[in-house]
């Protein structure tokens, strides 16, 4: 009887938070190792189909840089990074648009489609969905997000589906680009104007001190989220996702999550439960 009283207070704890989030729009930027380990990818589409079904609408963007690497080792070859970007040329570009569209993509929508059908795969070439700009040339076929066609993705959110974009954007005169998936989670949180944005990653948070577990930051204003990017407090990681977090807030996002994919149900943890497992970022830092 216990054990049943405690699940019911679970799902009472959980209520207030549904309602706020019924209707709403939720980006979710899936990565880190809930990406390349199988069961904590299960567990993760279990969270997004179940988010789906409790009337919140999932809209999902991956990138996918170790498996990228992985098939350019396989095929010998070189791999580049200049800033924490990878530098593309036509072949890596080719394999960038194989590996995220034709494969990572496809593997994510299999898996939230094994509960559900209701993931649609979705580059951001599709009808345009991602208009990009390079960022400079000796980084080749790697650019920022010009434009987001938002037309495309509320058709398939009305309809009941959930999207998932593979971050690679169409430049205006025809080729594809590369794109940081951070980034993309980021724009199109703020084009969507959606009520959240969600970067899971290897990390539990956000730390004062990176060296100190026990000084993880449940949560914090946009204005302290500023800060610690004009600070040395970051690891190159995780330099996208905050700045993602704070343009992603100063379009009018409400709330910016940062957390542990490789915690089971930590979407589920984070989103509906009073105290979370993640650092969110708020406009004020007491709940958005």
């Amino acid at each position: 009887m216990e054990e049943l009283l405690f699940k019911a207070r679970t799902l009472t704890e959980a209520l207030p938070w549904i309602k706020a989030a019924c209707g709403k729009i939720a980006v979710i930027k899936y990565g880190g190792s809930a990406m390349t380990d199988a069961a904590l990818r299960e567990s993760v589409a279990q969270d997004i189909v179940l988010m789906k079904l409790v009337g919140l609408n999932p809209v999902i963007v991956h990138g996918g840089g170790p498996y990228i690497d992985d098939y350019m080792g396989r095929l010998g070859m070189e791999v580049e990074f200049v800033d924490g970007l990878r530098v593309t040329d036509d072949a890596t570009m080719e394999l960038v648009k194989m590996v995220l569209v034709g494969n990572v993509n496809k593997t994510l929508v299999a898996a939230i489609n094994r509960h559900g059908k209701f993931a649609i795969g979705v580059s951001g070439d599709d009808a345009n969905l991602l208009t990009a700009e390079p960022i400079s040339e000796r980084l080749g076929r790697v650019g920022r997000v010009k434009r987001v066609d938002t037309s495309v993705l509320m058709r398939l959110v009305d309809d009941g589906f959930i999207p998932v974009i593979a971050s690679v954007g169409v430049g205006e005169e025809g080729g594809s680009y590369n794109i940081n998936a951070d980034t993309v989670a980021g724009e199109v949180a703020a084009a969507l104007g959606s009520e959240k944005v969600i970067f899971l990653t290897d990390v539990d948070g956000l730390y004062r001190d990176v060296e100190d577990p026990s000084s993880l930051i449940s949560s914090l204003a946009l204005g302290q989220a500023r800060e610690i990017l004009e600070s040395d407090a970051l690891s190159s990681g995780m330099i996208p996702k905050v700045q993602a977090c704070v343009e992603a807030l100063d379009a009018g996002v409400r709330r910016a999550h940062v957390l542990n994919g490789a915690v089971e149900h930590a979407l589920l943890l984070e989103v509906f439960t009073d105290e979370g497992v993640g650092t969110m970022i708020t406009h004020t830092g007491e709940g958005g």
